[in-house]
C-alpha cells in the first residue's frame, strides 16, 4: 500500500483552490425526521462530480516525461470528465475508455473536453483493461480513477471543506465504487477527528468493497447491475481497501428502489438533481441503513451526471418506492355499477386514478367475475393501506 498524509491532501487543496467549486453544506434537511442530515453537493462541481479534484491533482503533479506522453484514464463517465478538463488545462492529450453503458451525457460531455473517446463493450471493468492494454502500446501515463494516492488525496479535500464548515459534525455518509472518494473522505476527517464517523454505502447490484470488507480480502464479483452507474465497480482498488479497512465505521447497501426515492426526494424537497452514484448516501440515511438517530449528520452527493432519458424510469421508480404510485388488482363481480363503486371508493378515499385495465375471462376468475387493474396516484404507503382496506370494507377483494 501507498502511503497517505495529511500534508498531501492540504497540498491538493491549494492546488484544487482556485479550480474546483467548493459547495456549501446545504440543510438541515427533513429527508429522514430522526436525525438533522445536511448535504455536500459535489454534484454542483465543475463537471457536475467530485471526480475533478483527484483527477486535476493527479494531473498538476505529473512531471515533463509524464505529460509529454499524454495520459489516458478509464471511467464510468465522471472521472472522464474530470480528467479530460485536467488534461486541458495542463495542455496534453487525454485518451479516455469508457464502457459502453455509459449515459450519453457523460460521453458527449468528455468530448466536448477535448478527451479523445474510446467506448469499451461491458462495464467499467472492461473499460479498465482496455485502457491497460492501450497503454502498455502507446506509452501513455494512467490517471487511475480510484486506486491512486493523489487522486484519493485530491477527493480528501472534502472532507476538510466538511470539517472546516461543520466542526461538530457527527458522522458523514459516503458513496462507494472503487473507493477513492471514501478514503479520500474518511482519512482527512479521522486524521482531524477520529471521533467523528464515516458510514460508506454501494448499490445492492455492486457491493464488491462490502463483500471485500465483509470477507477481510479484495473480491472481485462476476458482473455488477444498478442503475447508479458511477459506482458499478467489480472490484475495489488496493489502496482504498486497506484504507477503508483503517478508517471506514461500516459499509452498507442500498436497492435501486430505494436508490430512486432519493433521487426523487432530492429533486423534490431540495431542489437537487442527482445521479444514481451520488444519491446512494442519501438512500442510507432515508431508509435508516446506518445509525444516525439523533445525530448531526452530512451526506455526501457524490454527482449530478444523471442521464435525463433514464431519469423518468427513476422517478417513477421512486413514486413506487415512496408509496406514491400505486397499482392494485380488484376482483368483482361482472355487472353494472361495479367499476363506477369501485371508483367512487378511490376518488373518496383522496387517490387519483391515472388508468384502468377491465379485463374479462382470465382464467384465474369465476364464470361471472372479472379483473379490475388500476393505477392510481396516492400520497404513501399509508395512504395505500386505508384505500385497500376501505375497498375491502365495501365487498370489494383486493389483490
Amino acid at each position: 500500500m501507498e502511503e497517505i498524509t495529511i500534508n498531501e491532501v492540504y497540498k491538493a487543496a491549494e492546488v484544487l483552490k482556485d479550480v474546483a467549486r467548493h459547495p456549501k453544506l446545504i440543510g438541515p434537511t427533513n429527508l429522514n425526521k430522526n436525525a438533522e442530515i445536511y448535504l455536500k453537493p459535489e454534484n454542483l462541481q465543475r463537471t457536475g462530480s467530485f471526480k475533478l479534484r483527484g483527477a486535476y491533482y493527479k494531473i498538476s503533479q505529473l512531471n515533463e516525461e509524464e505529460r509529454s506522453r499524454g495520459v489516458i484514464a478509464c471511467s464510468a463517465g465522471n472521472h472522464a470528465q474530470g480528467v479530460a478538463l485536467g488534461a486541458a488545462h495542463a495542455g496534453i492529450k487525454a485518451t479516455i475508455c469508457l464502457p459502453a453503458g455509459a449515459p450519453l451525457s457523460k460521453i458527449q460531455a468528455t468530448k466536448d473536453l477535448g478527451a479523445e473517446v474510446v467506448m469499451v463493450p461491458g462495464v467499467y471493468d472492461d473499460a479498465y483493461a482496455k485502457a491497460l492494454e492501450l497503454q502498455k502500446e502507446h506509452g501513455y501515463t494512467l490517471v487511475h480513477p480510484f486506486d491512486d494516492i493523489k487522486v484519493i488525496a485530491g477527493q480528501g479535500t472534502i472532507g476538510l471543506e466538511i470539517l472546516d464548515e461543520m466542526p461538530d459534525v457527527d458522522a458523514v455518509i459516503v458513496p462507494i465504487g472503487g473507493g477513492g472518494l471514501i478514503a479520500g473522505v474518511a482519512f482527512a476527517i479521522k486524521s482531524v477527528n477520529p471521533n467523528i464517523k464515516v458510514y460508506g454505502v454501494q448499490a445492492e447490484g455492486a457491493p464488491s468493497m462490502f463483500e471485500s470488507v465483509n470477507q477481510g480480502k479484495r473480491v472481485c464479483l462476476k458482473s455488477v447491475s444498478t442503475i447508479a452507474d458511477g459506482i458499478a465497480v467489480k472490484e475495489p482498488g488496493t489502496n482504498t481497501f486497506n484504507l477503508v479497512n483503517k478508517y471506514v465505521d461500516e459499509v452498507v447497501t442500498v436497492s435501486d428502489d430505494e436508490v430512486a426515492a432519493a433521487i426523487l426526494a432530492l429533486i423534490e424537497k431540495q431542489k437537487l438533481v442527482s445521479e444514481g452514484a451520488g444519491a446512494v448516501s442519501v438512500a442510507a440515511a432515508m431508509f435508516n441503513k446506518v445509525p444516525i438517530e439523533g445525530k448531526k449528520v452530512v451526506c455526501l452527493v457524490s454527482g449530478g451526471n444523471i442521464d435525463v432519458t433514464s431519469l423518468n424510469r427513476v422517478i417513477t421508480r421512486g413514486l413506487v418506492k415512496s408509496g406514491r404510485d400505486c397499482e392494485i388488482t380488484v376482483l368483482l363481480s361482472d355487472k353494472p355499477g361495479q367499476l363506477s363503486k369501485v371508483c367512487n371508493v378511490i376518488g373518496e378515499l383522496g387517490a387519483n386514478i391515472l388508468s384502468v385495465e377491465h379485463k374479462r375471462n382470465s382464467k384465474n376468475t369465476a364464470i361471472n367475475g372479472c379483473k379490475l387493474h388500476i393505477e392510481m396516484e396516492t400520497r404513501n404507503h399509508e395512504h395505500i393501506k386505508i384505500i385497500c382496506d376501505g375497498l375491502k370494507n365495501a365487498g370489494f377483494e383486493v389483490e
